[in-house]
């Protein structure tokens, strides 16, 4: 929804009713990730996708059948399906999508919503997407940090998935639940689906060098909220970082110290130290390892470099346990050359290591290009969005 929610709020604030197709469940290897969404205007107009091309046309036929007749779907495509090629699914994946209509009437709480995803408060939506009851198909409840609005047809239901969909909130998941019709949770016959919309997350970029400005292009561009920090004024401008959200002129380790102190860094932040400077790079790296929930911990420099830092680090008192989270020499062996080249090599790393990827050749493999996210048993595809 994320995606989609900017060309949904006109026709929705007309009065008008658009059909919203959202990929719910996943399974081998799916071209996208639950979550994805595909938005059909009531004038026929698509924004977004939900296979990246595979059965775009039949989802699309389907979605303005749900705006004629006013009633969700939820429909499988892939190689379970007699009909799989025929739509065009060949990747050999599997995914359920839910079509429901959108308007003024089904979902009213749509522009809050909006207002929160704009201001990047961490907010959630639950979806009846299966129940006996079919009047309760597409059902929802926003949910908030502190608490949460909307009615899913009875007070237990309503609890018993606000209260479970609030942990999926707090842990950044996406994730399709199933109960029984009143909520049980050891029942069956009712499935929500609850997408969760986190704050982007945060890179640090230390060290305001020309490395770091092609790397907060391409962070900005995988949907990174960008920090550039550099002591030195003199390089640390707007002016040359135009794809950093912010640049701060700060010593790294205070300003890391500061943003931690605050609770502004979490297990998705992404930490860069390019200054390759053992002045900066020291006093940082010593409170970044000592962490031990952030996602990335990369520093640039030669082998040279990488072995006087460990040294330094381990004079320090950095336990190994916590050098071994760094990654250094920064990035993955691309045989990079330039500054954009050498981003890719960071971020295919940063990917790599947030998904179990390997960086080997996808051509040499023969087992499942998509990495699966291990949940629980009752807790369907649940990935971050």
């Amino acid at each position: 929804m994320r995606d989609v929610i900017a060309e949904l709020i006109p026709g929705w604030d007309a009065g008008q009713t658009a059909a919203l197709a959202t990929v719910v469940r996943t399974f081998h290897s799916a071209p996208r990730p639950a979550g994805a969404s595909m938005l059909v205007t009531s004038d026929g107009a698509v924004v977004g996708s939900v296979s990246g091309g595979c059965v775009e046309g039949a989802v699309y036929e389907l979605a303005q059948q749900v705006i004629r007749d006013g009633r969700p779907a939820l429909v499988r495509y892939g190689i379970s399906d007699d009909d799989a090629f025929a739509v065009g699914l060949t990747c050999g994946g599997i995914l359920d999508v839910f079509v429901e209509p959108v308007s003024q009437e089904t979902f009213a709480d749509l522009d809050s919503v909006r207002t929160d995803l704009d201001a990047s408060v961490p907010i959630g939506v639950v979806t009846i997407i299966e129940h006996p009851d079919a009047r309760l198909l597409g059902r929802h409840l926003v949910i908030r940090a502190d608490g949460v609005t909307g009615d899913l047809g009875s007070e237990r239901l309503t609890h018993v998935v606000g209260d479970d969909a609030r942990g999926l909130l707090a842990a950044g998941r996406t994730a399709t639940i199933g109960y029984g019709p009143d909520g049980e949770r050891d029942g069956e016959g009712l499935r929500v689906f609850v997408a969760s919309f986190a704050p982007r997350p945060r890179m640090l970029v230390f060290g305001a060098v020309d490395f770091a400005a092609a790397l907060t292009r391409l962070a900005d561009f995988l949907g990174y909220r960008v920090t550039v920090c550099d002591a030195r004024a003199v390089f640390a401008t707007p002016a040359r970082f135009p794809g950093a959200d912010e640049v701060v002129v700060a010593w790294p380790h205070r300003y890391f110290a500061e943003q931690s102190a605050a609770g502004l860094l979490d297990a998705r932040t992404v930490v860069c130290v390019l200054t390759h400077d053992p002045k900066f790079d020291v006093p940082l790296l010593e409170l970044a390892l000592a962490d031990g929930t952030l996602a990335y911990v990369g520093a640039m420099g030669s082998l040279r470099t990488h072995d006087d830092r460990m040294d330094r680090l381990r004079a320090a008192a950095v336990p190994e346990a916590a050098l071994a989270r760094l990654h250094s020499p920064i990035g993955l062996d691309l045989g990079a050359r330039t500054p954009e080249e050498t981003a890719v090599s960071i971020m295919a790393e940063v990917i790599a290591g947030m998904w179990g990827g390997t960086g080997e050749s996808l051509g040499d493999r023969r087992t499942p290009i998509h990495h699966s996210v291990d949940v629980r048993d009752d807790v369907d595809s649940g990935e971050l969005v």
